[in-house]
């Protein structure tokens, strides 16, 4: 492959939560949302789950928190993570420690306290507003991973 066809290969992004039905999701539609804004080029956004229901509905108050910043979620499916998923992906970001810890030798798998300074607690279960909460503070760590991530990348790059 030439040199040139290299740089312009398409990254990506994967977001890993337990269920792939709360955080992950808001994290995946927010930071496509961002990329798309900022006219960022080749680089995608996914996510799944650590025990997800293969072809489940992202949360109702998951949808509720996106549709108030604009963000539709009407196409999405929760997946399954995968050992080809992982190696398919250019970062693999896990919204708590302990996730990352469970895929630990899996390969260039991070946490958001990695990438931001603190992790994302689950919010399922809880009312709208704790996911509204969840929800900015992953729109707090996509604004982290476009500045000091996606905008700097080189090939080879880890975050540290």
């Amino acid at each position: 492959m030439s040199e040139e066809k290299k740089k312009n290969k398409r990254k990506k992004v994967l977001f890993v939560c337990t269920g792939n039905t709360c955080r992950s999701p808001m994290a995946e539609f927010i930071l496509r949302a961002k990329i798309k804004r900022n006219k960022i080029r080749w680089w995608d956004v996914s996510s799944c789950g650590l025990k997800a229901e293969i072809g489940g509905a992202i949360s109702p108050n998951s949808r509720i928190a996106l549709e108030d910043m604009g963000i539709s979620a009407d196409k999405f499916v929760s997946k399954q993570l995968t050992q080809k998923l992982i190696d398919s992906c250019t970062i693999v970001i896990c919204m708590t420690e302990t996730q990352k810890q469970i895929l630990e030798g899996c390969g260039h798998v991070f946490c958001m306290k990695d990438v931001c300074g603190y992790d994302i607690p689950d919010p399922y279960g809880c009312n709208l507003d704790t996911y509204k909460v969840t929800r900015d503070a992953i729109s707090r760590a996509c604004d982290i991973i476009i500045k000091n991530y996606i905008t700097q990348y080189k090939d080879g790059k880890e975050i540290k």
